[in-house]
Formats: C-alpha cells, sequence, structure tokens
C-alpha cells in the first residue's frame, strides 16, 4: 500500500465564505491535513496573502508553495497527486 504524500497546504479563507467551506470539505473528505488562515481576524496574513498572489478574495490554497485562487478542483487535484 502506498503511503500518502504529505504536502504543505494552507486555506486563506474567511469564516462567511461559502466556497472556503467548500474547499475545505474537499481536503477534509481526502484527508489532507491544511492550515487553515481566517484572513478576515488575521491582518498580517491577509497582507501576506495579496504580497504573494495579488489577490484580495478568497479561499487562496498553497499547496507546496504554489497558489490555487478560488477552489480549483482540477489544480488542486494535480497539486496534491489525486487525479
Amino acid at each position: 500500500m502506498d503511503e500518502q504524500v504529505k504536502h504543505e497546504v494552507i486555506v486563506y479563507s474567511t469564516p462567511t465564505c461559502p466556497w472556503c467551506q467548500v474547499a475545505k470539505r474537499y481536503l477534509d473528505d481526502r484527508g489532507i491535513a491544511y492550515t487553515d488562515v481566517d484572513v478576515s481576524a488575521d491582518y498580517q496574513a491577509a497582507m501576506e496573502m495579496v504580497r504573494k498572489t495579488g489577490q484580495q478574495g478568497v479561499p487562496v490554497i498553497e499547496v507546496d508553495g504554489e497558489f490555487v485562487v478560488g477552489f480549483d478542483k482540477a489544480r488542486l487535484d494535480a497539486l496534491l497527486g489525486l487525479s
């Protein structure tokens, strides 16, 4: 049986963002561990996200240093080796 590769995953989100909830549920359902960063409560994290990606909207998902803007299932699957 193959061991699952561990990825460093960060989800930049807000509590009121429906696509953020979809993205986190998608990761949860696949057993992917992630750090959830609430950019509505952490100004420094929000500014870091904008600096790294130029994006002000969420979700922004970082997988091993690569960024996915919005809930892009195909891109997430590719980065996580799920495709």
